[in-house]
């Protein structure tokens, strides 16, 4: 009896383990009839991947299906989404052998399939055997939200007047503006680290440990210091012993299927990319299926060139002007637990967020010389110079690629740059932020005078910003930032732009300044902008909102920022009571801001609504790229594996799944064919994270360029 008691019950342990695994066996044994018993079958074409996704209750609706080839030029995938009967399109895909599989929020990975377009190839899910393997594929945000946050009522501690503040720098205030709390690589510390003594110290040595060190080293001092280090090293001692998420990511639904995700391998694995340009921001027909660019920022002066025509991609180099322009290998550097003792990053330009012109020109924010500023900065024959001397250093200037000719033009800049836009004027004028820190000016190129004369310091300019506190109408002298409100005059504020965005619908320059409570900022240039130019401050309205980072402006001119607090946040002018004054200093129009919380759950210790969401930008659809409708804000979901839309007053989630902790900066939009449809347009982003190697596929992942497509319904082709 023993023998047969063991005998069913090995067969039935042998059952079950063939059922959960899924392998390539049993998944190309799997009839077609039975796969029609559970759904209609669905109509391939010869560049097309199509069929049905069954696990053990049926259809798996939601769920991506990944296909993806290293028999391109490039690493090459395309991600598509099951239907509501588990069908799945994957259309357009080059002549290649692919490897095809399922993922999804409930399930593990399944085996890899060999597939060829024109197939209809059926698939098995493979349930998640418990909760913790489940757990592996959730967005960054469900592990980050585990973190325990010190109780308002803690507050002050250290340097940290508030709860809003605390989490303002551990989001996108400082910390996840770079990289995502709640990756693998962030959840777990490395042995090397623990080898220093228990998890705290393995904390305090994981801060000193890379290129980063001397940022890490900044941002953890505007915490409470050692109260932070004991909470980070308490989260991931939870997470070792076995705590999981307490909420859930949800499948997509409805219109979230109809996402066509296109990925090609770019840039170098010990690279890491800002941001991405596929086409001009005024005219997205420009460049029509052209080359897209990236950014690297500190870490390679190899900017990082996409051929989606050719699926390739390739290297430019960015030159200096100034052979002694410093590098960040020089920077301070601790060992790395992934690369060792040495530094991988080494850029002397620093380039930054490309922006492309109505020619194709590809503009950069980029440091091309040591960053002391020259003598006629500070010179009174320069109008700018004569209103607000600048005699202190730029960090970043002004670079220009040519891809018709291949040459660089290299452009020195006074005032530090960091985010750049260019206006719809005669002058095809190019405004710059500062980033983070700045001198409290907002500089500009003079596009045609450059173009004309090539003389760099004529065509450049730059002002203070101004807060019109008289109320009438007009840039007047000023008191200085230190200084109380003059009802005789006007005021100075220390402010740097973070982002920087110009109005298609007046012209006006906005952007944002990062802080607690930041704000967002609108100048009104005027006939001579050094001179004339009036700033308007309105601030984040704290303690329910806060902390801007990244923002766009509409064709109606109203603003739109992503907030640490976990919101998308608009900001109309329009809707306030008081534009200009003494009292318009920054929290005269609270009644100009809207919130929408971002989707996922908030910290687990938070009380005030909003989400554990950390998004780092803003762009607004102007042209209905996408295909939701035009004037629609897309918000990066940093922490969410996602880009979310605000279409008719909700937040769509368009999870951007494979490889997990994508992390993208910025989007924009192009529409290569206008009689094309949903295949002619697209939106482009890449991986933005500093930390790759903390993600799915560790050090031997490459960056990703990705395509976002919207089609009409999961199986369009």
């Amino acid at each position: 009896m023993k023998t047969i008691a063991s005998f069913l019950a090995y067969a039935a342990i042998a059952l079950l383990l063939a059922a959960l695994a899924g392998n390539s066996e049993a998944q190309r044994k799997a009839k077609p009839k039975d796969s029609m018993k559970l759904s209609p079958p669905v109509k391939v074409g010869r560049a097309d991947i199509g069929g049905v996704v069954s696990g053990l209750n049926g259809p798996e609706a939601g769920v991506w299906v990944i296909a993806e080839t290293t028999g391109l030029p490039t690493q090459y995938a395309k991600v598509v989404v099951t239907d509501d009967k588990g069908r799945y399109m994957i259309p357009g895909l080059p002549k290649a052998k692919y490897s095809l599989w399922v993922r999804g929020y409930g399930l593990v990975d399944s085996a890899k399939l060999p597939a060829t377009p024109g197939k209809i190839v059926y698939l098995t899910a493979v349930p998640a055997p418990s909760p913790k393997e489940a757990a592996q594929y959730y967005p960054a945000q469900y592990w980050f939200s585990l973190l325990r946050v010190p109780e308002t009522s803690e507050f002050p501690l250290g340097p940290v007047a508030s709860q809003g503040q605390w989490l303002n720098t551990i989001k996108t205030g400082a910390c996840q503006s770079c990289h995502a709390l709640g990756t693998p690589g962030m959840r777990t510390v490395p042995k090397i680290f623990m080898e220093k003594g228990d998890s705290v110290e393995a904390w305090r040595e994981r801060l000193k440990s890379g290129g980063a060190m001397a940022l890490m080293a900044r941002d953890i001092g505007r915490l409470d210091g050692e109260r932070a280090i004991k909470l980070f090293a308490e989260w991931t001692d939870r997470i070792a012993a076995g705590e999981l998420p307490f909420a859930q990511p949800e499948r997509p639904k409805g219109i979230e299927r109809n996402v066509v995700l296109t990925l090609w391998d770019w840039s170098q694995p010990t690279a890491y990319l800002h941001d991405a340009v596929s086409t001009d921001r005024r005219n997205p027909r420009v460049n029509a299926g052209g080359k897209v660019y990236g950014s690297p920022e500190d870490s390679t002066d190899y900017v990082p060139v996409l051929d989606p025509r050719r699926n390739s991609a390739d290297e430019v180099f960015h030159p200096v002007r100034d052979p002694d322009t410093p590098s960040s290998k020089d920077n301070p550097f601790g060992p790395s637990a992934v690369w060792g003792p040495k530094p991988i990053w080494d850029s002397r330009t620093l380039n930054h967020n490309p922006m492309m012109d109505e020619k194709g020109r590809v503009w950069f924010t980029s440091r091309i010389r040591p960053n002391k500023n020259p003598d006629w900065c500070k010179s009174p024959e320069h109008p700018s110079a004569k209103a607000f001397p600048l005699a202190g250093e730029a960090n970043r200037h002004l670079s220009m690629y040519d891809p018709k000719t291949g040459k660089w033009t290299l452009i020195s800049t006074c005032f530090p740059t960091h985010h750049l836009n260019f206006a719809r004027d005669a002058d095809q004028t190019l405004w710059t932020s500062s980033g983070v820190v700045g001198p409290g000016v907002v500089g500009w190129l003079n596009r045609r005078l450059y173009e004309q004369t090539g003389d760099e310091a004529k065509a450049q300019g730059w002002t203070a910003l101004v807060l019109d506190t008289n109320g009438n109408g007009k840039r007047d002298d000023y008191v200085e930032p230190d200084q109380p409100v003059d009802p005789a005059k006007d005021k100075r504020v220390a402010m740097a732009l973070y982002a920087v965005n110009v109005s298609p619908s007046d012209g006006a320059v906005w952007g944002t300044v990062i802080g607690y409570p930041g704000a967002v900022v609108r100048i009104a240039p005027g006939a001579d902008p050094a001179s004339t130019a009036l700033t308007e401050v309105y601030e984040a309205p704290a303690p329910i909102a806060f902390g801007p980072r990244g923002g766009d402006v509409d064709a109606n001119g109203v603003y739109w920022v992503s907030l640490a607090s976990g919101h998308l946040g608009s900001f109309d002018r329009r809707k306030c009571r008081v534009l200009n004054g003494p009292e318009a200093t920054g929290k005269h129009c609270p009644e100009g801001w809207t919130l929408y919380a971002f989707p996922g759950p908030q910290l687990r210790d938070v009380r005030t609504p909003g989400s554990a969401e950390a998004s780092y930008y803003v762009w607004v659809d102007w042209y209905g790229i996408l295909g939701l409708g035009r004037n629609v804000p897309i918000a990066m979901g940093n922490l969410g594996d996602a880009i979310y839309a605000l279409a008719e007053g909700r937040l769509l989630t368009f999870r951007l799944p494979y490889p997990s902790g994508l992390f993208p900066k910025n989007v924009d939009g192009r529409i290569d064919d206008p009689k094309a449809g949903w295949k002619g347009r697209a939106l482009w982003t890449t991986s933005g994270t500093r930390t790759l190697f903390h993600n799915e596929g560790g050090k031997e992942m490459r960056h990703k360029a990705v395509k976002i497509q919207l089609r009409p319904d999961p199986l369009a082709r």
